[in-house]
């Protein structure tokens, strides 16, 4: 073959799925006006966890069918279970940071790592006794809304084992506030059939995204600076709730500007949002609050944003 070929090699374990009972509670972050949350008890610690191996050590495996560094990835599942019982921190990133050292320390021939965790929600189920709230740490429900994410890289550097890239998420967010919003003054032509709408029920599903200004906030056992999606989830509602905008594009701005706003150690937020508005369908002539809607067409608006803080 008259040119090389160039090779980009990766492989690991996908959606390794673990339930650590009794972690480490999330407790001390600092309350915002738009949140009362400051931490959970993490007695149900559940979520999938992907890991990615990078390495050109790798390559013969490839090439020529030879095995001898190759680190199966059955032998990565049992490091991420086993490892997880011994974790001591109190959210997914710092448990992703300290499985993926754990991995590097044991595996030499392991270059660089990716590593990803998706929530999978279990809240506890509220429980009373004679109408009386009792506590529950036993019972938990299977919950299919939003969900905490992250993905992380860690690198060896200088003879030591580095955090290089760190995200963190919240997906699946669905929201519906029905008075409160507009939609007026974009481009009307003969393609036009939208009306315009002064005061309409706007739904929006969105997934966001955050970047720290210095990844280690987001894995250190000090979680003073740690952004939870809790909060994060808190903020966006309450902007949501009070604030009337003129389009989503104008909506997700107010919020990438409070988070800003709220959460100095943020570097940056993106937002993938799609408008899942309903379509009206009949309003009562005695109180135009009282309406009916129904599913709209199966194709949606998508709006994409990402804010991010100037400089260094």
């Amino acid at each position: 073959m008259a040119d090389e070929i160039q090779y980009t090699i990766s492989y690991g374990k996908l959606a390794i799925p673990v339930y650590r009972a009794y972690a480490t509670p999330l407790a001390g972050l600092p309350a915002l006006p738009e949140s009362t949350f400051t931490g959970r008890p993490n007695v149900l610690l559940a979520l999938e966890i992907d890991v990615e191996v990078f390495g050109d050590t790798f390559l013969e495996a490839y090439t020529i069918g030879d095995n001898r560094q190759v680190v199966a990835t059955d032998s990565m599942k049992n490091a991420v279970l086993r490892e997880t019982l011994a974790y001591r921190g109190a959210t997914m990133e710092g448990l992703l940071a300290e499985l993926g050292r754990t991995l590097l320390q044991t595996y030499p021939q392991m270059g660089w790592l990716r590593l990803g965790g998706r929530e999978i929600p279990f809240p506890s189920v509220p429980l009373s006794a004679d109408g009386v709230p009792i506590d529950n740490e036993l019972l938990f429900r299977r919950a299919h809304d939003e969900r905490a994410v992250t993905e992380l890289e860690l690198r060896r550097v200088g003879g030591g084992i580095a955090l290089t890239a760190l995200r963190s998420g919240l997906v699946g967010l669905e929201l519906l506030k029905i008075s409160g919003s507009a939609f007026t003054g974009f481009v009307r032509d003969g393609y036009t059939t939208l009306p315009e709408r002064h005061d309409r029920p706007l739904y929006i599903a969105t997934d966001l995204h955050w970047t720290y200004r210095d990844p280690q906030d987001g894995v250190a056992a000090d979680v003073s600076r740690y952004i939870a999606a809790e909060q994060v989830r808190d903020v966006v509602a309450h902007v949501f709730h009070g604030f009337v905008s003129e389009s989503i594009q104008h909506l997700l701005h107010e919020m990438g500007l409070r988070l800003l706003e709220r959460l100095p150690q943020l570097h940056s937020i993106a937002f993938a949002a799609q408008n899942r508005t309903r379509d009206p369908v009949a309003e009562s002539p005695d109180d135009p609050r009282v309406r009916v809607a129904t599913d709209p067409f199966n194709a949606f608006g998508a709006i994409r944003l990402t804010m991010a803080r100037g400089g260094a």
